[in-house]
Parts: structure tokens; sequence; C-alpha cells
């Protein structure tokens, strides 16, 4: 039995790679429907088959694009980890080693939409915030399992410290965006890193 995609799950994911970097580039607002079609070589129809409007389109990315790209790259490592400190200074010295220019010149996809998107409408804010705390619980589970394990000190609070690290992680991104410095965003990642060393037991 064939366990290839079908033609209409091929249709529906391009539409969002293509409309994912289209938001990337230019923010949902002024993201460009005419110019996702002509990314893809597909239809209205096709696009209106899958997407009833760009809203709904937008909100796609969000869950489909953007959380499972997020959860592979910053959930997973610290998923069962017991030594959340090693795995998230691991996790900044791979951000820092990066060499994709967009990184500074675009930024974060996520942060940029709750930028964007948050204060105007309030089905992207839920979305958003949805992946927000998802990520959060994933990075407080870790230190609390690491607490656990002696790695981190025992008077660390795991949820308000989950929501620190990423907030200056994305903090990070976004400033850099601004600053359009790379050596800015390292420098950032490593005060971040800084930070991670005074949580880690005696």
């Amino acid at each position: 039995m064939s366990t290839s995609p079908k033609a209409p799950d091929l249709t529906r994911q391009k539409l969002l790679e293509a409309a994912f970097a289209e938001i990337h580039r230019n923010g949902f607002q002024s993201a460009s429907l005419t110019q996702i079609l002509a990314d893809t070589g597909l239809t209205k129809g096709a696009l209106y088959h899958h997407f009833p409007d760009k809203r709904a389109l937008g909100l796609s990315v969000i869950e489909e694009v953007i959380r499972p790209r997020l959860a592979a790259m910053m959930f997973a490592p610290l998923a069962d980890t017991h030594a959340p400190l090693a795995a998230l200074q691991a996790l900044l010295a791979d951000k820092a080693a990066e060499d994709d220019p967009m990184v500074v010149t675009l930024g974060c996809p996520l942060n940029n939409l709750m930028q964007e998107m948050s204060p105007v409408d309030e089905g992207f804010r839920l979305r958003l915030n949805g992946v927000f705390e998802a990520w959060v619980g994933v990075v407080a589970a870790a230190l609390a399992r690491g607490r656990t394990a002696g790695e981190v000190r025992s008077d660390v609070d795991p949820d308000a410290t989950a929501f620190f690290i990423v907030s200056a992680l994305e903090g990070c991104v976004g400033m850099s965006k601004n600053t359009q410095s790379v050596a800015a965003y390292r420098g950032c990642l490593a005060q971040l890193g800084g930070f991670l060393d005074t949580l880690r037991a005696s």
C-alpha cells in the first residue's frame, strides 16, 4: 500500500510553505496572495479550496508550519533531558553559529506575528500565545526535571524562569532584527548563556 502524500495534501502544504515565506518576508497584513500563487504556480481556485480566506491561511501557517518547526528545533532537544542547562547551552551555541542572514534580517516568524497581529486580532493572539505557552511549558518541564536530577538549583522556579528564558531568546532575535547586527545577536545569546550558568546547582 502506498504511503505517499495525496495530491490535495501536497497542494495544501505547498501553499502553507509559500505563505509562511511570504509572511516572514512582509508580515501577515502586507502578505500578497498573488505572490503566494505566483510562488507555487497554483490557481486561486486551489487556494480557496483549502483556505476560505487569507486569515484562515495565516492561522493555518501558525499551527501547521511555525509550531512544527519550533517543536523540531526548540522543543525536541528538551523533551526528555534531565540536563536542561546543558541542552539549552547547546541550543544557544547552535543559534550563535548559524550563518543564515535571515535570522537577523527577518527575525523570528513567531515573534514577528506576535508583535504585528496580537494587538489587532484576538484569534491570532490566542493561536500565537498557544505556541508561546507550549514552548515555555517544555522549558519549564525540563528545568523541573533538571532540579530533581541536581543540575538546576533547588530554589529555581521552573515556570517563571522558563518564561524569562523564552522571552529573552525572542528578545535577542527581535532586537537584533532592529539593529541588523549579527554581532549584537551573538552577544545577546552569550549573555543569556551567562544567565543559564547562574541556575546551575553547586
